[in-house]
């Protein structure tokens, strides 16, 4: 005998559409999901990165700044959701990254030079060519320090300006800086921002950076991205237009102090919710 069953039929649930950006998005983020301990921080995220911009992302400790560049990296996995490239995928795009931790992110094995030019290597890309890129990188750092010794023999802000010009050593199409600066002596500091700024102003790479100094996050921006608290949500984007290069007088301009009076507001709301 044969059984029937008997009750409603459900078709399959459709598959969400995905919805690109408005024009000029570079980096598109539909429907991020992503648990930690079963407890979710970040859930049906939606975000639409600008090409050609700097981006910087600044929120509540734990909302998860960095984790959010390093799901847009391929660095952590997601949950669920997708992003896309310029409509392309991660391993059609080539990005460069630039790790809080220098110390770490250099290969101590390997000569300074040969850790920036590590990625050209992978590429396949010839002597000739490697020596090129080297050139052009060390002139457009005023590079004053020895590439040929090992990472452990530098200061630390020559560590960070090496990890920087081997981001940078592939052309990438974007650039992740996760709190780039937070080792490093002001001197340094002063330096590498400039340094990050004339790279911007000569190249349009698309650039994400997490910082924790609200002033540096502003002063670095086209756009600055709020974070709430998690389940982490888009407290607001705001733009800012300073003209570059940005210089210590642009602290003091009226269009600096009130955008980084804004972003204070919005950061001290979420943080008290």
């Amino acid at each position: 005998m044969n059984a029937v069953l008997n009750g409603p039929v459900y078709a399959d649930a459709p598959t969400p559409v995905f919805v690109p950006g408005p024009a000029g998005t570079h980096i598109t983020i539909r429907g991020l999901t992503k648990y930690f301990a079963g407890w979710p921080l970040y859930e049906n995220f939606d975000l639409d990165i600008p090409k050609h911009r700097i981006v910087s992302v600044f929120g509540p400790n734990g909302c998860g700044k960095s984790t959010l560049i390093n799901m847009i990296a391929g660095l952590v996995p997601i949950d669920s959701g997708e992003i896309l490239f310029d409509g392309k995928s991660l391993k059609d795009t080539k990005i460069g990254y630039v790790f809080q931790n220098y110390r770490e992110a250099m290969f101590p094995w390997m000569r300074t030079i040969d850790n920036i030019a590590y990625p050209l290597k992978l590429e396949g890309k010839s002597k000739a060519d490697v020596d090129r890129r080297m050139a052009e990188l060390v002139a457009s750092f005023d590079v004053k320090f020895d590439l040929n010794r090992y990472p452990y023999e530098l200061s630390g802000g020559q560590q960070q300006t090496a990890s920087i010009m081997r981001a940078l050593a592939n052309n990438p199409e974007v650039l992740f800086l996760d709190e780039p600066f937070s080792a490093l002596d002001f001197e340094m500091t002063l330096f590498i921002r400039e340094k990050l700024q004339e790279v911007f102003m000569q190249t349009g790479t698309t650039m994400l950076l997490v910082s924790h100094d609200l002033e540096e996050a502003v002063y670095l921006a086209d756009q600055v991205l709020l974070l709430t608290k998690r389940p982490t949500r888009v407290a607001e984007i705001l733009p800012y237009g300073d003209p570059r290069p940005r210089t210590v007088e642009t602290l003091s301009e009226p269009t600096f102090i009130s955008a980084k009076k804004r972003s204070l507001e919005i950061f001290q709301r979420e943080v008290r919710r």
